[in-house]
């Protein structure tokens, strides 16, 4: 029985659901399983997880080159080896993340990045490459060209951007189509019913709330697919925090959390969240992952799940966004 609430009285059909994304040759899964915070020290564990949700269906996994300094990579990388799926599952990275204080969107930052981020993978191409932060002092042109020439060796099938603005990924296709150039095939911001107060990390990107509405409308148009990141805010939208509990936590990922998205307008949004979730039978993060795919959008959501069990939940949510009662905004 999923999603079975208090006040249940159906089973939901978990079936993964499917999207494509231009110059890849395989589906991608609605649900992205992120590797964010995963070591080597838990690899037998991590490989557990990765063939839990493969077989539900999860074929897509999201990694980069900064997550667990460099071990997720390889963690991901070791299973998909040792399992011989590389066929059969698409890997989006991410590079060109700020170092040391400095933006490092250039072309040889990103050949950097990307020569590393394939040895630990242990593949000789990524499906999708996004990069992981914009540096909008740099002129678009040298950054498209630098990624086409990677397509063309073969090491992208294609590429995009992670925390850009619509008006910079639209610069970027505009440049590229002038050009004779491939562009953009997907981008990756923020989106939940939570909006923040402020973002978690500098350089991020949210389409949430009224701010957001322009850049929606333009993806809404165009049909580009969206890698949507933190789309349970962080945990806020689980439920776990609380205007009674905010002082008990004291982890620094915590602590970004309620900085961003612990204000009283997000609380109201949470109440409303959890009176519908116990009138349908689901839980809050179903309530928010099915607010989500409801969405007039191409979406995709990378879930760091931490159990099959969790992705079988967040398969719910595919099942009854179309059916999901308005209010919640």
């Amino acid at each position: 029985m999923i999603g079975r609430g208090r006040n249940a009285e159906r089973s939901i059909a978990v079936t993964m659901r499917y999207g494509r994304v231009p110059g890849i040759d395989k589906p991608l899964s609605r649900l992205v399983q992120g590797t964010e915070g995963h070591t080597l020290a838990r690899q037998a564990e991590l490989e557990d997880l990765f063939d839990g949700v493969f077989e539900l269906g999860c074929n897509t996994f999201d990694t980069a080159f900064v997550y667990g300094g460099g071990q997720s990579e390889s963690v991901l990388g070791g299973w998909i080896d040792r399992r011989g799926l590389r066929d059969r599952v698409v890997v989006i990275d991410k590079g060109a993340h700020p170092r040391q204080g400095r933006p490092r969107v250039t072309p040889a930052d990103i050949a950097s990045d990307l020569a590393t981020s394939l040895e630990r993978l242990r593949t000789d191409y990524v499906d999708l490459y996004l990069l992981h932060r914009d540096d909008p002092s740099v002129e678009v042109g040298p950054i498209v060209e630098a990624l086409n020439a990677h397509r063309e060796a073969g090491r992208i099938r294609a590429f995009g951007g992670s925390n850009w603005t619509a008006a910079r990924v639209r610069a970027a296709n505009e440049y590229a189509a002038a050009h004779g150039l491939t562009g953009f095939a997907a981008s990756s911001p923020h989106l939940s019913l939570a909006v923040p107060r402020e973002v978690p990390w500098p350089g991020c990107v949210s389409l949430s709330g009224p701010a957001g509405e322009a850049d929606r409308r333009w993806y809404a148009e165009t049909g580009m697919p969206l890698l949507i990141w933190s789309s349970l805010a962080g945990g806020f939208l689980t439920g776990r925090y609380r205007p009674d509990n905010l002082q008990t936590f004291q982890d620094p990922i915590e602590k970004l959390v309620i900085g961003s998205y612990c204000t009283d307008e997000n609380f109201r949004r949470l109440d409303r969240i959890e009176h519908m979730a116990g009138r349908l039978g689901l839980t809050a993060p179903q309530v928010a992952l099915a607010w989500l795919f409801r969405q007039p959008l191409n979406l995709f959501a990378l879930v760091g799940c931490r159990t099959a069990a969790e992705c079988r939940e967040n398969l719910a949510a595919l099942a009854v966004a179309a059916t999901l009662p308005d209010g919640l905004d």
